[in-house]
């Protein structure tokens, strides 16, 4: 059982060197799966397992596909057949669909070598270009590779991009953080320590090879899991007596730890953890690469999730960014697709197009670029799933046409209203409750192997918050888009979180989350400068240098983007908007030093408060009350 814990684990997520095999050249022979280190430019040994085809012929040619991770590329398991394992069956699959497969651990993971400095550092990219030049080198190797992987394999596939490699034609960055300062751990400027906390304490953890640590054993069940099959990470063949590992290992306990770090770091151009490194805020995202990206004219397949952290923004981002080719998907999924994440569908709808359908849709994209005979053709276009409607729309551009932005505004009695404020001096004052919560299977978990999205009937949690509720829609209304909210609100204090959440409520009183999107006070201000991609709301720098702390007492403007949606709001259902100043499982406290904010929103004619929500236009009459 501890063995099957360990293996749980990590799917979701001396001066000794080899020989032989660890040297840049061909491979001698056509085994099925080989285990080896590939040295770098700096000497830095990175670890790969290769598998091909059962049975290959001397002389046949493939394309590769690659999935790097830092999540270790392969479990290290004793007397066990090839069958069992940890990547059997995503290389039958792909072995099967006519590809290499090469799976590689980052630099400062796993068995290889290194140090890391910080997540998706410069040398960890220029490693997997290096890679690449190993791949064509192989006498198997057709001289073409692609790359795809989830999460943060789904950001080295994005990143080999940068190296603009020529073998390189195709990648399929899936469910990755494009931009990981704004779209995850610092979303708006709020610390995810919910999600970050556990992450780093994990991978901390597999960095060590740690598998006591991983499966939550110590003493007496510690000795029997080491005494079992699960040795933890995988080694390379060469490393018979464990001694290659073993240094690596030692190598990896001067990595940052990235939860420590995020603690001392809150702007984007703040120095990062113990190297002190510079502007990670863009060196650490594909984000802050798109030039090079953009001139490698890799096509890419994409899939996003409407619920998985804020990423969904990255991917219509990029979309309206660069040129590259970009096939897009974006369902009611939560991290990787593994969980069907529409709120107004029971919890345990099997996630549709399923694992096998997926598969045959990306290997038809690779085979396109990578095949003899591929066109070389992809669609740039965006699939996109509307909530609640069970309906799939395909559009060239984003912003889809049809929709307008309506504008609602905050009344009086909590009412959510089309019509203007006309009021002098009305307010709502609301004292911020720390112990307002989205619980821990909300949005953000989810990226960190968090599982399903499930917020359920928010009713009883929105009486913590300060909330504005409309009429009932008089027909099904859909929203499309990025509903774009601005607060005018007077604080007792100079800094605090403000989170917007968008929500159903049913004729029943069922309160559905839809989306939400935060921001820290002190990075309210808005800038001109052009973004380094898309946006779609007031863009704000994130630098230290523009921080704007509040003047308590002083009535400041704070607007900002939720992030995009799209769902229907059915006939008898209202719109809520609902204003929270903390969210106690996900978010780091604002202000930290535990003051409690007393916030006075206002919502009169000279200081309206309101959200522009993007709603299809015909779609009928819509209440003013």
């Amino acid at each position: 059982m501890l063995a099957l814990a360990l293996l749980a684990l990590t799917a979701s997520c001396g001066d000794a060197r080899s020989t032989g095999a660890g040297a840049i050249g061909p491979v001698s022979t056509l085994e099925r799966n080989q285990a080896l280190h590939i040295p770098m430019r700096d000497d830095v040994r990175i670890a790969v397992d290769v598998w091909l085809p059962e049975g290959i012929e001397p002389g046949t040619q493939l394309p590769t596909m690659v999935r790097a991770t830092r999540y270790w590329r392969a479990r290290g398991l004793v007397d066990v057949p090839l069958e069992r394992t940890s990547n059997f069956d995503e290389a039958e699959r792909w072995n099967g669909a006519g590809y290499a497969l090469v799976l590689v651990d980052a630099r400062g993971s796993g068995a290889s070598f290194g140090i890391r400095r910080f997540e998706l550092a410069e040398d960890e990219v220029r490693d997997y270009g290096e890679v690449v030049d190993w791949i064509v080198a192989q006498p198997w190797s057709n001289g073409r590779v692609g790359a795809y992987g989830v999460s943060y394999a789904g950001n080295t596939a994005e990143m080999l991009a940068v190296n603009r490699h020529p073998a390189v034609r195709a990648v399929a960055p899936l469910f990755n953080d494009f931009d990981n300062f704004g779209h995850l751990v610092f979303p708006g400027g709020v610390l995810t320590v919910g999600f970050l906390e556990s992450w780093s304490n994990r991978t901390r953890m597999q960095d060590l090879n740690d598998i006591c640590g991983l499966s939550g054993v110590d003493g007496s069940e510690c000795d029997e899991l080491r005494r079992g099959q699960v040795t933890g990470v995988k080694p390379v063949d060469a490393d018979l007596d464990g001694a290659l590992l073993a240094a690596a290992v030692t190598e990896h306990e001067a990595n940052t730890v990235p939860f420590g770090a995020a603690l001392e770091y809150e702007f984007r151009d703040d120095p990062f953890g113990r190297y002190d490194e510079t502007d990670v805020g863009h060196r650490r995202s594909p984000s802050g690469h798109l030039p090079q990206i953009d001139e490698s004219g890799a096509a890419m397949f994409i899939r996003a999730g409407w619920q998985d952290a804020a990423t969904v923004n990255g991917t219509l981002g990029r979309y309206n960014t660069i040129s590259n080719a970009q096939h897009v998907f974006i369902g009611p999924w939560d991290h990787g697709a593994r969980n069907d994440a529409d709120p107004f569908r029971p919890d345990d709808t099997p996630v549709a197009p399923d694992a096998a359908a997926r598969f045959t849709e990306l290997v038809a994209f690779f085979d396109t670029h990578l095949k003899e005979g591929g066109s070389g053709q992809t669609p740039t276009e965006i699939n996109y799933y509307t909530l609640g409607a069970d309906r799939w729309t395909r559009t060239e551009i984003w912003p889809p046409e049809g929709f307008e932005d309506v504008t609602w505004y905050f009344g009086a009695e909590g009412m959510l209203t089309r019509e203007a404020p006309s009021d002098a001096d009305a307010e709502d004052a609301y004292t911020v409750d720390f112990t307002a919560t989205t619980g821990t299977r909300n949005r953000w978990y989810t990226n960190g192997g968090g599982g399903d999205v499930v917020y359920g009937d928010r009713r009883e949690e929105d009486t913590k918050l300060l909330t504005y509720t409309s009429a009932p829609m008089e027909v099904d209304t859909e929203i499309t888009g990025h509903p774009v909210v601005t607060l005018h609100v007077a604080s007792t204090e100079s800094d605090g979180a403000f989170i917007v959440y968008l929500e159903d409520v049913a004729p029943d009183g069922t309160v559905r989350y839809i989306t939400e999107g935060q921001l820290r006070a002190v990075m309210r201000a808005v800038t001109d400068d052009p973004p380094l991609y898309r946006k779609y709301g007031p863009h704000r720098s994130e630098l230290r240098a523009d921080a704007m702390p509040l003047v308590p007492g002083d009535v400041a403007e704070i607007s900002f983007d939720l992030w995009a949606t799209s769902v229907l709001i059915r006939e008898g259902h209202r719109i809520r908007v609902a204003i929270a100043g903390a969210d106690a499982d996900t978010f780091l406290r604002y202000p930290r030093d535990g003051r409690v904010p007393v916030l006075s929103v206002q919502r009169n004619a000279i200081y309206p408060s309101a959200i522009v929500l993007p709603i299809r236009s015909g779609a009928g009459s819509i209440s003013a009350s």
